[in-house]
């Protein structure tokens, strides 16, 4: 296992993964890890989907959270995802050891 997956796995919810005749499959979410940190990623993630709505009504933007909630996707399943990659991200930071610096849009 790699440190990343088992980071994330103490963050974050993830699907408990198996597989069934050669194809790996995401099944369930898991529950492990910190609850509180989990919490606050989730949190983190909703807040961020609610100030997407209301900002951009009328006009949608380009980058990766929009596009998913243009997809009408449920914002609780786009939550987990962006709390997903909040969960790489600070990883990636904690293991480099450098500053946080957002790619321009």
């Amino acid at each position: 296992m790699r440190p990343a997956d088992a980071i994330r796995g103490h963050m974050t919810e993830f699907g408990v993964p198996h597989s069934t005749g050669g194809k790996q499959r995401v099944g369930r979410l898991s529950k492990m890890g910190n609850r509180y940190v989990r919490r606050l990623l989730y949190l983190g993630a909703m807040a961020q989907i609610m100030l997407r709505r209301r900002r951009f009504k009328s006009e949608p933007g380009s980058d990766w959270l929009s596009s998913m909630l243009n997809r009408n996707k449920k914002a609780k399943v786009v939550a987990i995802a962006l709390a997903h990659r909040m969960a790489r991200t600070i990883f990636a930071v904690l293991r480099d050891g450098s500053r946080y610096e957002p790619q321009a849009a």
